[in-house]
């Protein structure tokens, strides 16, 4: 498991969907470390390209465009994220970190 990676979670805690994708964004250190949940950021179908939103689509793995929301964060048990979906390249993830640090207020 690396940030940037993508997961479909089945029945997420505070979801209605059956299923939703989440984007790792934790830091790799706590990824690699014995904590049991991480720091993820969910995608929706639909999106308003706010500052706070990173479009995404085939070329990450998604089946049609998409959106990380990362006003949404939610701490999700690395047992949960199997089923691998796909990671974002070098330039969504910088996109990533800066909706990252917008949505948290840092700069």
């Amino acid at each position: 498991m690396k940030r940037g990676h993508l997961y479909r979670v089945h029945r997420p805690a505070t979801d209605p969907k059956h299923f939703r994708t989440y984007v790792v964004v934790s830091r790799q250190v706590l990824i690699d470390s014995r904590f049991s949940t991480v720091i993820c950021a969910p995608v929706f179908t639909n999106g308003e390209s706010l500052s706070t939103q990173v479009q995404i689509g085939v070329d990450e793995g998604m089946k049609h465009p998409s959106w990380i929301a990362c006003d949404n964060l939610v701490s999700i048990g690395k047992s949960a994220l199997t089923q691998y979906v796909g990671s974002l390249s070098s330039l969504k993830l910088s996109e990533l970190n800066r909706a990252l640090a917008i949505a948290l207020g840092l700069g």
